[in-house]
This record gives C-alpha cells, structure tokens and sequence, in this order.
C-alpha cells in the first residue's frame, strides 16, 4: 500500500504529511470548524436515485476487456474523475483546521464470504486523479486478491488485533493517544496506511447483500469527509416522453458530508457533475482532459 502522494506543492510550516493546511479561505469557513468542533456537528446529507439500465449495457460491452467490472466500478471511477474536477471535495478538518489531502484513496468494506459469520475486512486503494476506469478495476482486484481469502489477515486487520488484545485501561490510553496524535498531526504513518477512517472516501456496497441504502455516520477518528453507501437494485415503472409506461431499474445513493470542507453550493454543484459523469460512463475509458488543483492551499505550485 503506498501514499501515491500528489507532489503539487512543498510541505511547509502548518501542513500536516498527509495534507496541505488551507489557508485561502474565506473568513466565515476559517471560523465555523471553531464552532461545528466535530464531523458528527457538521454532517450533511444527500441522496441521488442513479438509472442503471445504460450502465449495465455499458458492463456487457466491455466486458471481455474488463471482466470483473460492475456498477460499484463505475461509481468508484465516477468518483474518482469527481475529485480530479472538484478537488475541494477531497479537504478534511482536523483540530479545527481545513486540509487538504495530498493523495486520493477509498476505503471499501468486503465481507470474505456472504453469511452471517462471514469475515469483514476493508481495503484501501490509492488511486490518482487521471485514473481510468480500467486503472480503478485494476487497482481494486489488486486489493481484492490480497485480502480476498477468508483467515487471511491484512495490515489492518493485524494493528487492529494487536490493539483489541491490550486490558482496558491500556486500551483507553492508546486509543486516547492515537486521537490526540492524530489530531496534531504526529501519529504514526503506519496506522495512517492501514487505517480505513483516514481516507478521501468511505464507500460501502450494502445493495451487493440485498440492503437498501442507508445514511452512515462519519467517523471522528481519521481524516474521512465523505461516506457513500450503495443501495441494492430496484425497478420501479415510468412513463416515458411518449406517454408509454417502461420499467427502469434504479440503486439509490446516499452521501453523508463534512459541510466545513465547502460549501452547500460546491457540494451541490459537484452532485450534478457526478451524475453527468454517470450519465457518459464512457468517457471514463481516458484520461481527464485536465486535472484541477486546490487553490485554497496559497502556494506556488512545483508541479
């Protein structure tokens, strides 16, 4: 697992390893992190019901190209493209201070066998903005592969075994630790790779086990601004523009959203990009014409 760190501007006094402090804010969202101190306080929630129909013969078409891909793919990819446009999305708060982070990774859950027993693990894969749909499939079977069989145990899995094994008080002192570490932006960057709350998004594919979407909290622990959850598959009957009734089949998403990142309207506006985005899963095949860069951080950039 590596950082896959963007190297657009130097670190410098302020800036934490995994993020750019952003200092060209306006005024008001300097201040509301002083205000709204937790993730929990500044949650915002949307919903986008995305048509699927087109999205499943886009799949069977290139399917022979890429085998494992589905519509979790697409939306990752579309994600992905997302933030290479509207880089203000992918900013954190941390000790009442906004970042913003120097590389783009997502945690998803994966559940090893579908029972109730089944082991849950995540993964973490690090992607770059120009990513293409077939580097994201890539990427995820990589992770997928490394943690696929049951018993198997990743880097999270064993730090979060070896913390879990520690009496209470222990416990109550080292979770206190990597908190307050974190928060001044000292912890460990091993707990940092391996940890699943510090990451650009939090993606969980309910819909895969038959769930309807749900609005999942964020985590105060870690760097995590956006959680997205997946809903499973619905059909539901509309009347076309000629007045004939079809069946359409539809998954809901559902965003939980750090409002102190940016601004309802930059959230709304990027709501609209992402369907767009959706809309034309073929123009995920190639690269972004060009790739957008946080201004807020006020630096000269070096690449």
């Amino acid at each position: 697992m590596d950082f896959n760190k963007f190297k657009y501007y130097k670190r410098s006094l302020g800036d934490r390893y995994d993020g750019w402090r952003v200092r060209k804010v306006d005024t008001v969202f300097r201040v509301i992190p002083y205000f709204l101190r937790t993730r929990m306080d500044s949650q915002n929630f949307f919903e986008e019901k995305l048509q699927i129909d087109h999205l499943e013969a886009f799949i069977k078409k290139h399917k022979d190209e890429m085998p494992d891909l589905s519509i979790m793919h697409i939306v990752i990819a579309a994600l992905v493209r997302l933030f290479s446009q509207r880089p203000n999305l992918n900013r954190f708060v941390m000790w009442n201070k906004i970042f913003s982070r120097n590389h783009l990774n997502i945690s998803i859950a994966v559940k090893r066998s579908l029972t109730d027993e089944g082991e849950e693990t995540l993964i973490k894969p690090f992607f770059m903005p120009a990513d293409t749909l077939g580097d994201v499939v890539k990427k995820i079977r990589a992770e997928l592969d490394a943690n696929q069989k049951v018993g198997q145990k990743n880097d999270s899995d064993a730090i979060a075994g070896l913390i879990g094994k520690l009496p209470d008080f222990l416990l109550r002192f080292a979770v206190f630790s990597l908190l307050w570490m974190d928060k001044v932006g000292i912890m460990p960057k091993i707990i940092n790779k391996v940890s699943p709350w510090h990451c650009s998004i939090f993606l969980t594919n309910i819909g895969s086990i038959g769930v309807e979407s749900i609005y999942h909290h964020l985590y105060e622990f870690g760097t995590c601004s956006i959680f997205v959850a997946m809903g499973r598959k619905t059909r539901e009957n509309v009347i076309d523009t000629a007045g004939n009734i079809e069946t359409q089949k539809s998954i809901m998403l559902k965003f939980v959203l750090d409002e102190r990142v940016c601004d309802g309207f930059y959230y709304a506006s990027s709501m609209r990009m992402l369907n767009k985005i959706l809309a034309n899963p073929e123009q995920l095949l190639t690269p972004p014409e060009k790739v957008l860069i946080d201004e807020g951080v006020g630096k000269k950039r070096i690449n």
